[in-house]
C-alpha cells in the first residue's frame, strides 16, 4: 500500500503490505500527529513521504508500545516530540537492542540481508514525553487523548482516542488489538488483558484501528476480549486444545502466564479481575 485512508474526517490509517502493520495520522489546523513508526529508518522515511503527501503541517508523535515495528522508525521523525507510556521508554532502552539483534537474524534467515541491514542501523530512541495514566493533546484544535488503560500485549501500552465529530471516535489500538492472527502473547499478560481489552471497548464509539489488519469496530474488540477470556479458561482447566487459537499460540499464553507470575482469577479479587472470570 502506498497511501493513507480516510476513516474520519481528517484521521487516516496506512495499511503496510510488510507485517500487516497499520500506521496512523491526525491532521488539524496547522498540526498533525503520526501514530507508529514503523520498523526501521528506510520505512521510516516511506512513511514521512505518505504522511507529506496528506498535508504539510509540523507532526507531534505517538508510539502504542515498545515492539520494533511500531517505534525503531523514530529517529527519523526528529526533533518532534514523541509520547508513549513512561514503561515503553524503559522497555524500549532495556530490550531494544536485543529486539534489534533478533530482528535483524530473523531478516537475514528469510534471504533479505537488505532489509537487516536498515534494521540494524535504526537507533533505539525512546518516547521523550511521558504518559503515566491519561494525556491531553491538542494536534491543531483537535483533542487527542493518550490513554494507559492497563497491562495486555505488553506491560505498557497506549490506546489513542480521536474526536471524530459528535460523539463518535477514532481509537487507535496498537497491538492490544489484533485482526487477521491471533493475538501475540510474546510479551503479554494474559490474565490481565481481557480487563485492558475491556476499557478498550468502553471506549469504541466508531472505527478502531488495531495494531495490524483491517480495521475494526467496537464489536470485533467486544469479540476479541472473550477469546482472550476463553484462552484463561482453557489453561485453568488445563486443556490448551479447548482453547480459541492455534497450538503454539496456547501454548505461549500459558507458558505467560507462567513468567509473569500471573494468576488465573479467584473469588476475593478486584472487580476487573473478577470480570475476568466470565469464561470460565
Amino acid at each position: 500500500m502506498t497511501g493513507f485512508v480516510e476513516v474520519a474526517d481528517g484521521v487516516f490509517v496506512r495499511r503496510h503490505e510488510a507485517l500487516d502493520l497499520n500506521c496512523g495520522l491526525v491532521v488539524g489546523d496547522g498540526a498533525c500527529l503520526v501514530v507508529d513508526t514503523r520498523s526501521d529508518l528506510g520505512e521510516a522515511a516511506d512513511l514521512i513521504a505518505a504522511v507529506r503527501r496528506v498535508t504539510p503541517h509540523p507532526w507531534t508523535v505517538v508510539n502504542t508500545h515498545a515492539h520494533y515495528d511500531h517505534c525503531f522508525g523514530n529517529a527519523a521523525f526528529r526533533p518532534a516530540t514523541v509520547w508513549g507510556t513512561r514503561g515503553c521508554a524503559a522497555a524500549l532502552l532495556a530490550t531494544g537492542a536485543a529486539q534489534r539483534a533478533a530482528r535483524v537474524a530473523e531478516l537475514h534467515a528469510a534471504g533479505d540481508p537488505d532489509a537487516a541491514a536498515r534494521v540494524a542501523a535504526a537507533p533505539i530512541d525512546p518516547p521523550d514525553a511521558l504518559v503515566d495514566d491519561v494525556a491531553r493533546l491538542d494536534v491543531g484544535g483537535r483533542e487527542v487523548v493518550l490513554h494507559s488503560l492497563g497491562r495486555g500485549h505488553t506491560d505498557s501500552d497506549l490506546v489513542v482516542e480521536v474526536e471524530a465529530g459528535g460523539d463518535a471516535t477514532v481509537l487507535f489500538a496498537g497491538d492490544l488489538v489484533e485482526e487477521g492472527a491471533p493475538p501475540a502473547f510474546e510479551d503479554a499478560f494474559p490474565a490481565e488483558w481481557p480487563a485492558t481489552l475491556g476499557r478498550v471497548h468502553a471506549l469504541a464509539r466508531g472505527p478502531v484501528v488495531p495494531g495490524h489488519g483491517a480495521v475494526v469496530d467496537a464489536a470485533f474488540v467486544g469479540a476479541q476480549r472473550e477469546e482472550l477470556l476463553a484462552v484463561l479458561a482453557a489453561v485453568r482447566s488445563g486443556r490448551l486444545d479447548d482453547g480459541p487459537y492455534d497450538p503454539a499460540t496456547m501454548a505461549l499464553a500459558a507458558h505467560r502466564l507462567g513468567v509473569a507470575r500471573e494468576r488465573i482469577p479467584h473469588p476475593g479479587d478486584s472487580d476487573d479481575v473478577r470480570g475476568l472470570r466470565g469464561a470460565g
